[in-house]
């Protein structure tokens, strides 16, 4: 008989004491966030049998149609969040302003805040393409009982003491990193539980992959532009495959695994880049960081930004460490 994995609980569990502060707090705080995917997982997977699919009618602060699974979602993660007493704070991609959190006794008494993106790739949920949620964690810097403020989440990435993301595909996984090496859990939807399929995942050195929108090729800086070409050249192990899936979580996912680079850049159209700094950089970052990876704005890490408003933008490049280091090389110059 084949050895048992470890549930995602018994890991959180046994891992415990490898977390920088090992209340059982974060713990907790994980175990919400897996709740709220077994949840939205199995409306994803239904969507279009309970009209799920298609726009709400509504826009949310990034200017962006919102979908009927994203309102979904985020209500879905904000409530799991708020049951637990654990948190003080949320940022979602899909509200204004950030949410503050009371306890049973009408105080802030959370120690953490949460930043996310409940349906990375929302776009893609009517044409059936794999979809994900993005998070990001953080203990508060203001005094425990005291309101949240904007500072708790205006933090540079590198105060990150957990992130990671739930990837909605041909399997359901829960990747995560609370800076001890990157790991991933299979869903097995027959019982409901995640299981430990992907132990201490290590980004390939080098990858023959490059995720990019080539359609707004004409708009990206001359340095990226060259890189790209650069890809596509025949020479050595070159040209590269181009893959893009235009959902975050799956073209991340998929270039950790094998090995590749993801380029986001500032352009004409985006002056600061589209991806927004707090919970969509920042946590993919830290994952890659900890699995071997770079991610860079294309002048500093990514983890070392200190962010200004909470749905700042940044350009994003991220990946196996000798494709990013090669891109920098055609920035630098």
């Amino acid at each position: 008989m084949p050895h048992q994995k470890s549930t995602l609980g018994e890991f959180i569990i046994k891992n415990q004491s490898s977390f920088t502060y090992s209340t059982g707090e974060l713990s907790s705080l994980l175990n919400a966030l897996r709740l709220a995917a077994k949840v939205v997982n199995h409306e994803v997977n239904k969507a279009g049998l309970v009209d799920l699919f298609g726009d709400s009618g509504d826009v949310n602060v990034q200017g962006e149609q919102q979908q009927k699974l994203d309102v979904f979602a985020n209500k879905t993660f904000i409530q799991s969040l708020k049951n637990r007493n654990i948190v003080c704070g949320i940022v979602s991609e899909e509200n204004d302003e950030f949410i503050t959190i009371k306890g049973q006794d009408k105080e802030s008494n959370g120690k953490y805040v949460v930043l996310m993106d409940p349906l990375d790739g929302s776009s893609n949920i009517d044409v059936n393409v794999s979809v994900g949620t993005i998070f990001s964690i953080f203990r508060r810097i203001t005094p425990v009982g005291t309101p949240v403020e904007e500072k708790d989440f205006l933090q540079p990435g590198r105060a990150q003491v957990a992130a990671g993301y739930v990837f909605y595909g041909t399997s359901t996984m829960l990747v995560y990193t609370t800076g001890d090496g990157v790991n991933g859990f299979t869903l097995n939807p027959a019982i409901g539980t995640f299981y430990l399929s992907h132990p201490n995942i290590k980004i390939p050195k080098n990858g023959s992959i490059y995720s990019v929108n080539e359609g707004n090729y004409s708009h990206f800086p001359d340095s990226v532009k060259k890189y790209i070409k650069y890809c596509q050249e025949i020479e050595d192990d070159r040209p590269y495959s181009q893959r893009y899936i235009g959902s975050l979580v799956s073209d991340f996912h998929r270039n950790m695994l094998k090995g590749g680079i993801y380029l986001y850049p500032n352009s004409t159209v985006n002056a600061d880049g589209k991806l927004r700094l707090l919970y969509e950089c920042n946590p993919m970052a830290f994952l890659a960081e900890q699995a071997g990876g770079i991610a860079t704005d294309g002048q500093v890490d990514i983890l070392d930004v200190v962010p200004t408003n909470i749905h700042e933008r940044a350009p994003f490049y991220c990946g196996s460490s000798s494709m990013v280091k090669k891109l920098l090389e055609f920035i630098h110059k």
